[in-house]
């Protein structure tokens, strides 16, 4: 029987970093960021556990087999801080679902590569998203392989996440189940800041209002002992 090299003496290390930059370029780091703090927000009081390149260790004692996903989403596991995501440590439960977003570096046969391996351990879907093209390919779980859908999808509701993809010939969206779309951190710092300001013009309305009601309280009492 061979023995793996990683179960050499001593302990295993499982690295936290593979040494590779979160992303290439501005634009495929808006998108992760995107993807990631969105579906955050919209599984926030879910048991989901969801990451952006976060390394996957799927067999114990062999630290060699490992994938980074730019994002991925493990189901019935607890949110929190993880230096890497050891699967047998989870209740041995893969990342159900995988993206991982292009960039120029990217070359077809890397994602082939990962179709195979994310298949291989589990994952149920897997989808690559290009932004410079403005299109998305979504595969599916087949028996042991993942399957890309046999159309040219426009739009498309992920079967696991519930959100939907849409494109144009200009535009990509991303939308939650209910239909509303996924925020850039820009526009969801928007609200908040509108929200604290609403919040505050109505603290001092109610302000406002309290004083004219203890005036009115005043003059009537004046006028009582008048």
């Amino acid at each position: 029987m061979s023995v793996s090299p990683y179960l050499d003496q001593g302990s295993i290390q499982y690295p936290s970093s593979d040494g590779k930059p979160l992303a290439d370029n501005t634009l495929q780091l808006r998108w992760i960021v995107y993807l990631y703090s969105n579906l955050q927000w919209w599984f926030r009081d879910q048991k989901v556990f969801i990451a952006a390149d976060l390394l996957w260790y799927p067999v114990q004692g062999e630290p060699g087999i490992t994938k980074a996903p730019d994002v991925m989403v493990a189901f019935d596991r607890p949110d929190g801080d993880r230096l890497s995501y050891k699967q047998w440590e989870e209740e041995n439960i893969a990342p159900k679902v995988v993206i991982e977003v292009l960039s120029s570096s990217n070359r077809a046969l890397e994602m082939i590569e990962k179709q195979h391996w994310y298949a291989r351990y589990g994952v149920e879907e897997f989808i690559i998203i290009d932004p410079d093209q403005k299109r998305f390919v979504p595969m599916i779980r087949q028996g042991g392989h993942l399957v890309q859908s046999d159309f040219p999808p426009v739009s498309w509701q992920s079967p696991n996440l519930g959100i939907w993809l849409r494109r144009s010939d200009d535009d990509l969206k991303v939308f939650f189940p209910d239909e509303t779309p996924f925020k850039t951190l820009t526009e969801s710092q928007l609200e908040v800041q509108n929200a604290q300001l609403e919040a505050e013009q109505q603290r001092k309305r109610a302000e406002a209002a309290e004083a004219e009601l203890e005036r009115l309280r005043q003059q009537l009492k004046e006028q009582g002992d008048g």
